[in-house]
C-alpha cells in the first residue's frame, strides 16, 4: 500500500549524505528525509543523530509529481507528542468528572436519598 502524505511510518535508514537519510519504507519504496527534518534543534553533522539501519518514525509531508517521497522525524514526535497530551488532558477530565459523579452520589446517600 503506497504511503500518503501526513501518514506516519517506521522506515529504515537506507543510506546517510550530508544534507539528509534515505529511508526505506514498509511498501518498499525509498523517501528522504532531508537533515533540516531531523530535530528540532540546529543539526550540524546527521551521523549524530541516525545510522544505516536504524528504524525511524517519520511523517510524510509531501510526494512530489515525480514521486520523491519527502519524510521529517521531527513532525512525527510533535504529533505523536500532541496526541500524547492530548490523552493525558482527556484522562485528567474522565478522572474528575468520575470524582464528581463518585461525589454527588455519596452526598445523595448520606442524606438519605434513595433511588425508585
Amino acid at each position: 500500500m503506497p504511503v500518503t502524505v501526513g501518514q506516519i511510518v517506521e522506515g529504515t535508514v537506507s543510506s546517510i549524505t550530508s544534507f539528509g537519510a534515505f529511508l526505506e519504507l514498509p511498501d518498499g519504496q525509498t523517501g528522504m528525509v532531508h537533515i533540516s527534518e531531523v530535530a528540532d534543534t540546529y543539526v550540524k553533522d546527521i551521523n549524530d543523530y541516525l545510522n544505516p539501519n536504524d528504524k525511524v518514525k517519520v511523517k510524510v509531508i509531501s510526494i512530489d509529481n515525480s514521486g520523491k517521497i519527502s519524510l521529517s522525524i521531527r513532525k512525527a514526535k510533535q504529533q505523536q507528542m500532541q496526541f500524547e497530551e492530548n490523552l493525558a488532558k482527556f484522562m485528567r477530565d474522565s478522572e474528575e468528572k468520575l470524582a464528581d459523579i463518585k461525589r454527588s452520589q455519596d452526598s445523595k446517600r448520606k442524606r438519605g436519598y434513595s433511588r425508585g
